[in-house]
Parts: structure tokens; sequence; C-alpha cells
């Protein structure tokens, strides 16, 4: 993804309660609304970041994609273009977080590793959804409200529950229906 750091935010210049560090690349058209905290990030072309979001160094964010409010992106997720995420919506990017090592030494970077996540173009995550690490989200896959996904979703398909499941398969988009519409199948 090529991107330029430019300041484009919904006003000419940061909004006060905006975090923004000097490192976070912005494609055009971005729009970010405040209370966010974000550093070290990438966010692509018309994406839209809402209110107390917070996303961290080597994340990526795709184009034209919707960040809800309330939601945290971490380390080693990236999101492709044209994807919703909707409010709370949690990432995680290590399965067995510690505070400390066992001589009760503070951990620090080199004691974990972050393990990635993958949204795929086109998916839409519901609101207080949780990802553990290391899954792939298929394009235009849906994940319910609330689920806690702990496997990879396929493409074209609905997931709910805790832990997700497969409730049923969509046709994928373009498919005879109108834009935003697809058939369940």
């Amino acid at each position: 993804m090529e991107m330029e750091t430019v300041p484009l935010f919904m006003s000419e210049k940061p909004l006060m309660y905006q975090q923004i560090a000097a490192d976070v690349k912005l494609g055009k058209g971005v729009r970010i609304f405040g209370f966010t905290n974000l550093y070290g990030c990438e966010i692509g072309d018309e994406s839209k970041i809402g209110t107390f979001v917070e996303i961290q160094k080597g994340a990526r964010i795709g184009k034209r994609c919707k960040v809800s409010s309330h939601t945290f992106i971490c380390e080693g997720v990236e999101i492709e273009d044209e994807v919703f995420i909707g409010h709370n919506v949690t990432f995680i990017n290590d399965l067995f977080p510690r505070a400390t090592n066992t001589d009760g030494s503070l951990q620090n970077d080199a004691d974990w590793k972050c393990i990635a996540t993958r949204v795929k173009r086109g998916a839409s995550i519901g609101s207080s959804a949780t990802l553990l690490c290391g899954v792939t989200i298929g394009e235009r896959a849906i994940v319910g409200a609330g689920s806690v996904v702990t496997k990879d979703v396929p493409a074209d398909t609905i997931v709910a529950g805790n832990p997700a499941r497969i409730v049923r398969r969509v046709s994928p988009a373009g498919a005879g229906k109108t834009s935003g519409e697809r058939a369940i199948v």
C-alpha cells in the first residue's frame, strides 16, 4: 500500500483529544474523529476512523474502510480494503499474555511473539466481537455481533457465537443483487 504522510482530518488540523503520532501514514481523504490514539500504523484512502479508537504500530487499514467507535486494533493486524469494523471490536495479538516473567521481572517486547491477524477485502465484523490472533477472516465474510473468533472464517460465510461457528453462507456481492445486498444461501 503506497501512502504518504498527509495530515487529513475532520478539520484542517488535528482536533483536540486526537493523539496521532508523526509516524502514522494516512491515505487521501481519511477522516479521523476525536479521542483517537494512532501510532506507527497505516490507513488507506477514504477510510473513516471513529471516536475512541486505538490503532497500534504495525497495524494496516486498507482503503474505504470504516472503523467504528471504541475499537482496538493492535500490532499485527492487517485489514484489507472495504472492510467494516463495528463498535467495540477487539483484536488480540498474544495468546498467552503475562505481565511478568517467571522471575518476576516485567515483560518487554523481547518476551513475547506478536501473532498476525488478517481481515480480507469486504468483510464485516459486528459490534463487540473479539478476534483472537492468528486468524484470517475471508473476503466478504460476516462476523456476528458479540462473537469470539478463534478459527479462520471462510470467504462468503456468516459466523456467530462464542466460539464463533458457521451459521450460513452468503453469495458473493454482485451476484444479481443491488449494491450492498447479498443473498443468503
